[in-house]
This record gives C-alpha cells, structure tokens and sequence, in this order.
C-alpha cells in the first residue's frame, strides 16, 4: 500500500480531498438536469453518482475489486448491510457495487440548496432520526420505498469504526429490513480503513475489496427477533472480512476504545 509519506500520494489525496466540492456539486446539477429538464429515468441518473465515486476513487489512488457479484440478482431488491470503517466505503459502494440502489439519508440533507434537489431527483430515501412518531413513520415511509423496488445500503454499527474491527450491530436498522421484509445481502469492506482511517481526510491510496456474501431472507424473523437478527447478519459480515477486520474480544475492545 501506498504511503501518505509519499509526495505522489499526498498530492493524489489532497486533490481528491479538493474535487470533491466542485465534483459534487457538478454531479447534483447534472442529475436535476437529466430528470428534471431530459425527463429521462431516475435509475438511468444513477450514472452520476457512480461516475461520482469512481472519478474520486481514481483520482485518490484506491483500485476497487468486487467479490461475489455473481450473487445478486439485477432484477430484485435488496438491502445491503456492511460494517462501516472509512470514508472510503461510500466511494468504493457507489463507484463499483454494480446494482441499482438508492442511499438513505437524513431528511435535514434534503433541505440544502442543489444537493437536496439532487438527492430527491435520484430517489435517495429521507429518514427522521430524531425520537417519537415522526422517526417512526419515516422509518414506515423508508420500509415501503424499500418493499417497492429501492435497494439501500445500512451500516448497522451506526458509526464509522475508530480501529477498522467490525464493531456490534444496532438493531434499527435491522428493524428497517424486517418491516421491508426483502432479502438482506451481507458485504464485507475490506481495506478501506486503511486507505482512509477514520479522522483522516487525505487517501493513503491502495487496494479495496468488496466481498458480495449470499442474500439472506428474513421471513421467518420477526420484530421480536431484531437481536438475534443483528447478530446473525455481523456473523455473516465477519465472515467477508479479513483477519485485520475481525471484531476484537471484549476486553481488547475496551482497552481500544480506553486508548483512543
């Protein structure tokens, strides 16, 4: 792996780290345009943000391999669960994950000038994380736009890693893929805390690996079973990721988190 040392890379992520405003914001617009003014498809717009993630990808020095793409089928849904390390997990899934999917975000996002525009034109799903009524009936409103056809992709650990170890599974959004009731698709990111640890905003640039695991049906689970759920599906993420990745036993866990 590449060196943040190495002048060649620092300026590789230093000018990934400063496209990305300009990138984005020439994305967003193009995407309005292409719905709102060539009334094209809203899954044909998906050509955006894609392009988006793979250009900064590039640009940043991260090769993306994905394992396992045999295992979706293009014509279904599915909710995506990953453990979540790096900035580089949302480069990586947009540029290269190769299905139809829409990111779910919360609903303040919405109301930023071209960007939330940019959002609603692709179908990116709004969701409440406050408490109470609302944040349940975003979460009903979210389940439905998944049952209908929306692919999403959770990160159930709620947040990026500080050490890049797979870290518990919250059950909310567990709660999200059972009232969906599509199959759950397990995916393992593996290197890209590496690239870009956590607290870090320049790439070290290297190689990342998307291992694709196989679709799990939820069918037989049911709200009482959001736990259990959790459980069975950070196992089956576990089971993509490589040793560096690993959960840490309890007691190295705390002494991590007690260091950081």
């Amino acid at each position: 792996m590449s060196s943040i040392s190495s002048p060649i890379q620092f300026l590789r992520g230093l000018l990934a780290l400063l496209t990305i405003p300009p990138l984005t914001a020439a994305v967003c617009l193009s995407a309005v345009a292409d719905v709102r003014c060539f009334r094209r498809s809203k899954a044909k717009a998906q050509q955006f943000p894609c392009f988006w993630g793979r250009l900064l990808c590039r640009i940043a020095n991260i090769q993306v391999r994905v394992e396992g793409r045999e295992q979706l089928d293009p014509a279904k849904t599915y909710i995506f669960i990953g453990n979540h390390a790096s900035m580089a997990d949302i480069l990586a899934f947009q540029g290269y994950i190769g299905h139809d999917f829409r990111w779910i975000a919360k609903k303040e996002l919405f109301a930023i000038p071209i960007f939330g525009s940019a959002m609603q034109s692709v179908d990116f799903i709004p969701i409440d994380r406050s408490h109470g009524r609302g944040a349940m009936k975003s979460l009903l409103a979210a389940a439905e736009r998944i049952a209908h056809g929306s692919s999403v992709i959770l990160f159930p650990e709620g947040t990026r890693s500080f050490d890049g170890h797979l870290q518990p599974f919250k059950t909310g959004a567990i709660m999200l893929a059972l009232k969906a009731g599509v199959e759950v698709v397990p995916v393992g990111f593996n290197g890209t805390h590496q690239v870009i640890p956590k607290g870090k905003l320049l790439s070290r640039g290297g190689e990342v690996v998307l291992r694709i695991g196989t679709p799990l049906s939820v069918s037989n689970f049911n709200a009482k079973d959001k736990q259990e759920l959790a459980t069975l599906l950070q196992q089956r993420v576990a089971a993509l990721l490589d040793t560096c990745h690993l959960p840490l036993p309890e007691p190295e866990q705390q002494a991590a988190e007690n260091k950081s």
